[in-house]
């Protein structure tokens, strides 16, 4: 699937934090690891040694256990240029990181560093947030959620999902999210408008029943495939919007890895992530896998790792 998964660290606990993910992955995808450390030259204390954590990457791969290859590179420069440009030099690399690090106010804070290499890499990026926790052992996971819109965008994203599901022996579930209309109570608040009300119903209930008959086709197509632990989950939202709704579900429902795309790129080369995308990485607890969607001619890569 991958051919590398590139982990950049910065010898904190938070930044070590992703570390448990990357052994799950590790073990599901069979790829190489490469850890990095790089030294910024802005941080650098005078007189010091120009490339420092080595000897830190050393006793990171040595917590890789079996049959893991890990590779540990020390470079020097800014780090979330030089992230971006060692995972551009490998095609199907997954870059694999924290949303902070160094300490939780400083440096990796989603805005900087991780900012950086969400709007830059176009590679698939796992961001996930530290805890207190120990960084030994393997993440618990237990469920792929795949936020859905209704466009062939956000469909896109779905090979790649299920068939890292598949390896990780998740069960997949397909959310698509319905906002939903205010409606004012027939004949009370405003009677003049009791048949617009009426109406609006209808029209949410129809809008319902169609989103309905479309989860129910993408579980159809995956079991299909082969896929039987697939299933579907229409949430409405009042308030707070799609974002809110899926943070929420992950809260509700712990051992979540969440798999959404961008929208592309803009003019200035950088990706553009949409608003739901952009909240869910912010301010979600379980890991996110960012997936850019891929056309027929770079589709194809991705999936030319171990198999």
């Amino acid at each position: 699937m991958y051919t590398r998964i590139l982990v950049p660290l910065d010898g904190s606990r938070f930044s070590e934090g992703v570390l448990p993910y990357v052994r799950a992955l590790v073990r599901a995808v069979k790829a190489p690891v490469e850890l990095l450390y790089v030294n910024d030259p802005a941080r650098l204390a005078p007189f010091s040694p120009p490339l420092q954590g080595g000897e830190y990457l050393q006793g990171v791969a040595a917590s890789f256990t079996g049959a893991a290859e890990v590779k540990c590179t020390v470079e020097l420069g800014e780090p979330a240029g030089t992230i971006v440009d060692l995972a551009a030099a490998q095609t199907g690399t997954l870059i694999a990181m924290t949303t902070h690090g160094y300490s939780a106010t400083r440096r990796w804070l989603l805005g900087s560093v991780a900012d950086k290499v969400l709007h830059g890499s176009t590679h698939h990026l796992l961001l996930v947030r530290p805890t207190d926790g120990d960084a030994a052992g393997e993440a618990f996971l237990k469920t792929m959620v795949v936020p859905l819109d209704g466009s062939a965008l956000a469909e896109k994203v779905v090979p790649i999902a299920t068939e890292l599901a598949s390896r990780l022996t998740l069960e997949i579930v397909l959310v698509r999210v319905l906002t939903r209309l205010y409606f004012a109570p027939p004949d009370t608040i405003l009677p003049l408008f009791s048949q617009n009300v009426l109406d609006q119903k209808e029209l949410w209930a129809q809008a319902r029943a169609e989103v309905d008959e479309y989860l129910a086709s993408k579980v159809e197509e995956l079991h299909a495939q082969g896929l039987p632990h697939v299933s579907s989950l229409l949430l409405e939202s009042s308030a707070g919007g799609a974002a809110a709704e899926i943070i929420d579900l992950a809260r509700k429902t712990p051992a979540n890895l969440i798999a959404m795309s961008t929208h592309g790129r803009s003019g200035v080369g950088r990706w553009v992530l949409g608003s739901v995308t952009e909240r869910v990485v912010r301010y979600s607890n379980d890991p996110v896998l960012v997936l850019r969607p891929f056309d027929s001619a770079h589709g194809p890569e991705v999936l030319k790792g171990p198999q």
